[in-house]
């Protein structure tokens, strides 16, 4: 297992390694696992601890971090064309993973309405529309991987 601190955008993210097979990494960044795909290919190199994996062209390259995939929207059943990604988005707060969503394209919510549950760190954090409205668009399902700043969905 190698482990890594990285920094981006000026937030601090603990990263392990726990095993490459493959192109597919499984990680585990601030508690939470990840399974990965690696772009670019992965080269071995030996040092005098054993085997290692490196990333890209060159044994000194930093290990890149993929986001996990998420979901696309899923559009509203309306006979009016409306723009899936329109209205205010609610993002997650926190790293984790969904482990409910609770609203469904075309419902009503009013401000404060439980939008969707994160599991972050062993607690469970309940998602909140910010403002009345109707959910225009859902990014993600149940067991998605989210970070901190990803969509979960839309309210116009």
């Amino acid at each position: 297992m190698s482990q890594y601190k990285f920094k981006i955008n000026g937030k601090e993210f603990e990263v392990a390694v726990n095993s490459i097979e493959n192109n597919i990494a499984s990680v585990n960044v601030n508690g939470v696992d990840y399974s990965v795909e690696i772009n670019g290919g992965l080269q071995e190199s030996t040092a005098s601890s054993g085997a290692s994996h490196s990333f890209g062209p060159t044994a000194d390259a930093v290990p890149p971090l993929t986001k996990p995939r998420v979901a696309r929207p899923l559009e509203a059943v309306s006979p009016a064309p409306a723009s899936a990604t329109s209205g205010k988005k609610i993002v997650s707060p926190l790293p984790g993973v969904i482990i409910d969503v609770c609203v469904n394209v075309g419902d009503a919510v009013k401000r404060g309405q439980k939008i969707a549950v994160i599991e972050a760190m062993k607690m469970e954090n309940d998602i909140l529309a910010e403002a009345d409205g109707t959910v225009t668009a859902i990014y993600v399902k149940k067991t998605d991987s989210v970070l901190e700043g990803a969509d979960i969905a839309s309210i116009a």
